[in-house]
């Protein structure tokens, strides 16, 4: 059964744990602000020496979230744990496709994380030998029939994705992320490589988890306690975020069952 921990905080279970894989964007902040709650549990964390990984599925290095998370005001020692599945995915790419001619699936923006790739880039989606996903072309805006008609015809390359989520909140504004465009990529029968919550590379990347006790924090049951599944992890969902009208009107034993995960704690938002 699911313990709810809105009355006892984090605190009455930090000390089971050695480990805490946090998710940032819907845990910690809502892309435009940081949570004061959260805040004050990584510090505490901290005093209680415990470790924790601010674990994202942002299709950049760590630097360029450490930046971001710099700019809504979190402090250097708190972001200074960052680890984002753009991150991980750059060891694969230069293993298998270094020298290869690829196609960029995303905005302009999220192009910093594979500066070393920029000669191998093409405009020409036939001429590339695979196809990078870090999201939606801006000028595409959330059209899903548009990738379905650009990606038909190249279902024999294999699709880079390094943001496995399907959806993210925006303040008030819910948008579509790089793994909905995957999805119709899979769907036309095509081979996704994910990087990110929830394949287990980018938290054994992150630390060495090796033998110890972690729990996992995130509001997305498709990635942060799926990821947490697999990983044979505790896991506590962030009820408050990607899946809150759900939760509010089905309950979260209902919600759970339909998307096929367990959660051992739940929390409204992350708090002390």
């Amino acid at each position: 059964m699911t313990k709810n921990l809105d009355i006892d905080g984090l605190r009455s279970i930090v000390k089971n744990y050695d480990i805490f894989y946090i998710d940032l964007w819907g845990v910690v902040h809502n892309g435009i602000a940081l949570y004061t709650g959260a805040i004050e549990a990584l510090e505490e964390i901290t005093k209680a020496k415990k470790n924790y990984v601010l674990l994202t599925n942002a299709p950049r290095p760590n630097s360029s979230v450490n930046l971001f998370l710099e700019k809504m005001g979190m402090k250097k020692e708190i972001r200074a744990k960052v680890y984002s599945s753009g991150e991980a995915s750059l060891s694969y790419l230069k293993k298998n496709f270094l020298n290869e001619k690829f196609f960029h699936l995303g905005p302009s923006r999220d192009f910093d994380l594979f500066l070393n790739f920029k000669k191998n880039k093409t405009i020409d989606i036939k001429e590339s030998s695979y196809l990078l996903c870090t999201g939606l072309f801006e000028e595409q805006g959330e059209d899903l029939s548009y990738y379905k008609e650009l990606l038909k015809e190249h279902i024999n390359k294999k699709m880079i994705c390094t943001n496995p989520d399907l959806i993210v909140d925006k303040g008030e504004k819910r948008e579509l992320c790089a793994g909905s465009v995957a999805l119709v990529f899979e769907k036309l029968g095509g081979q996704v490589v994910y990087f990110g919550k929830p394949f287990p590379e980018v938290y054994n990347q992150a630390i060495n988890n090796e033998g110890k006790k972690v729990l996992s924090i995130g509001d997305n049951l498709n990635t942060d306690i799926k990821g947490a599944n697999l990983l044979n992890y505790n896991s506590l969902i962030i009820s408050n975020g990607v899946h809150k009208d759900e939760i509010k009107k089905e309950g979260i034993d209902l919600v759970l069952k339909k998307y096929e995960v367990v959660a051992n704690f739940i929390q409204t938002e992350l708090k002390w």
